[in-house]
C-alpha cells in the first residue's frame, strides 16, 4: 500500500501541473528516518530547476514527471508515502518539496511517515535500466490474459503470490490481489501451474474490473488512515471491499460462507472458501 489504483488517484490528482516549470527542489527538514533521494539534491536541483514538466505518468506503482530535457523524477510511494497538492496529515513527516512558477497549486509535496519510499531523478538511459521492460511486467491495466498466463502458468508459486511479482505484471499489491481472485473465483492457493485454462480470462477480467472500480472509487484508506489522494482527502473503496480485512464477516457474493483469513509470504490473504474452492 499504495498499490495501482492510490498512485494513479494521486498521478490524477496532481496533473494539474502538467506544464509548469520547476523554481526549485529541496529536501525538507526532517528528524524522521531519512528516505532516498538521489542524486545528491544540490546535483537534482541542478538537473531540474528551470525544467518544464512535460507530462506527469504511472509505471506501475510509482509516479514519473517527465521533463522537457527528457529526464525523469520518479516519485515511489512504497508503504506509507503520499503525493499531495494540499498541507500534509503532518509536517514531521514531510520529506521533498517542488516548487513551480506560476498560479497555485505551486508545491508538489512528498510526504512519508515510515520513510520507505524514493524519490529518484534518472536520465532516459538510467530510467529504461531502473524500470523498463527487463526489470516491470506489463501494467496491470493492459496486461492480456494471454500474456498473463504467459509469464506465469509455469510458476509452482500460488497465484496470490505470484501476482505480487512486479515483473511479471506491475501495480498489484496485496489487497487488489485478494480481491481480483475473489472476483475470479480462484482460490488463492492454487499453484500457477495448476490452473484451468479457463482461470487466465478470468483473473485477468477480474484484475481489470477491480482496479478500474478502486481508481473511481479514488482508492482503498484502511483503518489506519494512512492513504490520502492528493488533495489529503480519504479514498472510498475501502467501503466496498468484497474480501479484504473482512475476516469473519459474511462473503458478500455467496451471503452464505464466512470471510477466511490465510497467511501467504508472511502476507493476510483473505477469501471465501465457498466462492473459491481450490482445485
Amino acid at each position: 500500500m499504495p498499490e495501482l489504483p492510490e498512485v494513479e488517484t494521486m498521478r490524477r490528482g496532481i496533473a494539474v501541473l502538467t506544464g509548469r516549470r520547476i523554481v526549485d527542489v529541496r529536501r525538507t527538514v526532517c528528524r524522521r528516518k531519512p528516505i532516498t533521494i538521489t542524486p545528491r539534491i544540490d546535483h537534482f536541483r541542478r538537473r531540474s530547476v528551470g525544467q518544464v514538466i512535460d507530462e506527469i505518468g504511472r509505471v506501475g506503482k510509482r509516479i514519473v514527471l517527465q521533463l522537457g530535457n527528457n529526464d525523469r523524477i520518479v516519485i515511489e510511494p512504497r508503504m506509507t508515502g503520499l503525493v499531495l497538492l494540499a498541507a500534509p496529515p503532518t509536517q514531521q513527516h514531510l520529506r521533498f518539496c517542488i516548487t513551480l512558477a506560476g498560479r497555485q497549486p505551486r508545491e508538489l509535496l512528498f510526504w512519508d511517515r515510515r520513510g520507505l519510499g524514493t524519490v529518484r531523478l534518472f536520465s532516459p538511459e538510467e530510467f529504461t535500466a531502473a524500470l523498463g521492460p527487463d526489470r516491470l511486467g506489463p501494467d496491470a491495466l493492459q496486461i492480456s490474459s494471454d500474456a498473463l498466463r504467459e509469464r506465469l502458468a509455469s510458476s509452482r508459486r500460488a497465484i496470490k503470490v505470484a501476482l505480487l511479482d512486479q515483473r511479471a505484471v506491475a501495480g498489484v499489491g496485496n489487497l487488489y490481489a485478494s480481491e481480483l481472485l475473489h472476483m475470479a473465483g480462484v482460490h488463492p492457493a492454487t499453484r500457477c501451474d495448476r490452473l484451468r485454462a479457463k482461470d487466465w480470462p478470468a483473473i485477468q477480467a477480474a484484475m481489470v474490473e477491480i482496479l478500474r472500480e478502486a481508481i473511481r472509487h479514488e482508492g482503498s484508506t484502511l483503518s489506519d488512515g494512512t492513504y490520502r489522494n492528493a488533495l489529503n482527502q480519504d479514498g472510498g473503496y475501502q467501503n466496498y471491499h468484497r474480501v479484504y480485512d473482512r475476516e469473519g464477516e459474511p462473503c458478500t457474493t455467496c451471503d452464505d460462507a464466512l470471510v477466511t483469513r490465510i497467511v501467504q509470504s508472511q502476507r493476510s490473504t483473505f477469501l471465501c472458501r465457498k466462492c473459491q474452492r481450490r482445485h
